[in-house]
């Protein structure tokens, strides 16, 4: 159970999104030598991977921590371009190399090292639970989302949630999430006449309007931000035409774009926004435009209180560090959390995660440990 080693343990699991490979019976062995009632929940749905997710909980009644986390990771990429095998977790001057190691399961292994340290040095005066999916970094349909819905069908009911994210940009410490931005991803599809284009008068090229409107997009300001939120931004990620030679003017272009927004939006406000853009930019009705909306997370904001000041005391008090309450970042699980309680993210240095040599300190994933220990004496104190 020593923290190191088991982050080691859980990175030799090739749990690329959504395989398995055995990284949840790890951590259900694990958490039932503890004395946690372990249940999996294999979800389904259309278009969509089967995944396995695991709820364990031990205690009874109020208050009710939960601890959210994933085991999935994403793809190595160049397995070539990686020092050593990123599912053999390697320690070398003072790191953990791996798949995963920063995130996030190092966050796990600290966790439940904390878990142990606390359930057997003190009186469990409420209950602490972990849900553990293997579908975060892949379209999060069937992991988070159904097992709370699951659950609370089933009578369960959290109070607070520490989601283990790294969240530090550079130093253990840095940096707690109260609330993420929301994320609506549009399509616009512009369909106009096809033709040659020595010949402009017998087409109508698609690309004109299309370019016209992320233009006009591109050029608004959102807003300025609020206190706890940056400024909404859009970002263009995607442009393409049908296919075509260079002497030919396509049938359809099609441009892709993300607004990561704040709580001076809705995703309602901007779809209205949008629309009502492209609707002046075709007025003569010349093209078809087909608009498609992905509204994957709405913005939430944690109110500070009890429980963003037990955390934040407790990073403080084991890193000397002087954390800021953020809501930067992209989105994570807590988006799906927020809607049966109050959740906060904290984790280790982010800056590796997803690279070639990810990697964290073996130093960092020892205080990661002792905060999240402090956390659970100062919830139960």
């Amino acid at each position: 159970m020593e923290v190191i080693e088991l982050t080691k343990a859980l990175i030799s699991c090739q749990s690329v999104t959504p395989k398995n490979d055995g990284v949840l019976d790890l951590l259900e062995k694990d958490l039932s030598n503890i004395g946690f009632d372990c249940r999996r929940y294999l979800f389904s749905d259309s278009n969509t991977p089967d995944v396995d997710n695991l709820f364990a909980k031990i205690g009874s009644g109020a208050p009710h921590i939960c601890f959210g986390g994933h085991t999935d990771v994403v793809p190595v990429g160049d397995i070539d371009a990686w020092s050593f095998d990123p599912f053999n977790a390697t320690e070398k001057d003072g790191k953990v190399y791996g798949r995963g190691a920063s995130d996030m399961k190092s966050a796990i292994a600290a966790f439940v090292c904390a878990l142990k340290e606390y359930i057997e040095n003190n009186e469990l005066k409420g209950t602490v639970s972990l849900l553990i999916t293997n579908d975060e970094e892949g379209p999060a349909i069937n992991g988070t989302k159904k097992v709370l819905e699951e659950i609370y069908k089933n009578g369960e009911k959290i109070d607070s949630c520490l989601v283990g994210e790294p969240t530090c940009p550079r130093k253990l410490g840095e940096m707690i999430k109260i609330g993420r931005r929301g994320s609506l991803t549009t399509t616009i599809k512009v369909s106009g006449k096809q033709g040659h284009v020595a010949y402009p008068e017998w087409t109508l090229n698609p690309i004109n309007p299309l370019t016209s409107i992320l233009d006009a997009l591109c050029n608004l300001e959102l807003d300025q931000g609020t206190e706890d939120f940056p400024p909404s931004n859009m970002e263009i990620v995607n442009i393409s035409s049908s296919q075509g030679a260079t002497n030919v003017v396509p049938q359809t272009a099609t441009g892709v774009f993300n607004i990561r927004y704040n709580i001076n939006h809705t995703k309602d406000s901007l779809q209205s926004m949008i629309q009502e853009i492209i609707s002046k930019s075709n007025e003569d009705g010349k093209y078809k435009i087909d608009i498609s909306f992905n509204n994957s997370a709405e913005p939430f904001l944690t109110q500070k209180g009890k429980f963003t000041n037990i955390v934040k005391s407790s990073v403080d008090e084991i890193t000397g560090m002087n954390s800021a309450l953020t809501t930067t970042g992209g989105t994570s699980d807590a988006r799906f959390f927020k809607d049966y309680c109050e959740v906060a993210e904290f984790g280790l240095i982010g800056e590796t995660a997803h690279q070639i040599d990810e990697n964290v300190n073996t130093h960092d994933i020892n205080n990661l440990k002792d905060v999240y220990l402090l956390i659970l004496k100062k919830y139960f104190a």
